[in-house]
C-alpha cells in the first residue's frame, strides 16, 4: 500500500468518523459507538503505517545523500592526479608558445638547416 492510498483511506475513515461524531452522544446507538471506536483504531494504525513509510523514505534519502557525498569525495581524490597530468602538457605548450621562434639562423647551423629556417623548405627561393 503506497502513501497516496494510505492518505485516501485515512481521509475516508475521518469523514465517516466526523459523521458519527456529529451525532449527539445521547442519540448514538451502541453499534455507532463501537463503529466510532473502530474508526479511531483504524485511523491510528494507518497513520502509524504512513509515519513509518515517511521515516523510511527519509532514512533512504539521507543514506543516498551520504553515498553521493562519499562518491564525490572519491572522484575528487581519484581525478586530482589527472588534473595534474592534463594541466602539465597545457602549461608546457603555453611555455613553448611564449618562446619566440628564432627569426635569424644561428651560425652553428648547417647550410641545410639555414635553408629550412629561411623558407621552411629544402629549396630556398631566396637562394
Amino acid at each position: 500500500m503506497d502513501d497516496i492510498q494510505l492518505c485516501k483511506d485515512i481521509m475516508d475513515l475521518k469523514q465517516e468518523l466526523q459523521n458519527l461524531v456529529a451525532i449527539p452522544e445521547k442519540e448514538k446507538t451502541k453499534l455507532q459507538k463501537q463503529r466510532e471506536d473502530e474508526l479511531i483504531q483504524k485511523i491510528h494504525k494507518l497513520v502509524q503505517k504512513r509515519d513509518f513509510l515517511v521515516d523510511d523514505a527519509e532514512v533512504e534519502r539521507l543514506r543516498e545523500q551520504e553515498e553521493d557525498k562519499e562518491m564525490a569525495d572519491f572522484l575528487r581524490i581519484k581525478l586530482k592526479p589527472l588534473d595534474k597530468v592534463t594541466k602539465s602538457p597545457a602549461s608546457s605548450r603555453a611555455e613553448k608558445k611564449a618562446e619566440p621562434p628564432p627569426s635569424k639562423p644561428t651560425v652553428a647551423k648547417t647550410g641545410l638547416a639555414l635553408i629550412k629556417d629561411c623558407c621552411g623548405a629544402t629549396q630556398c627561393n631566396i637562394m
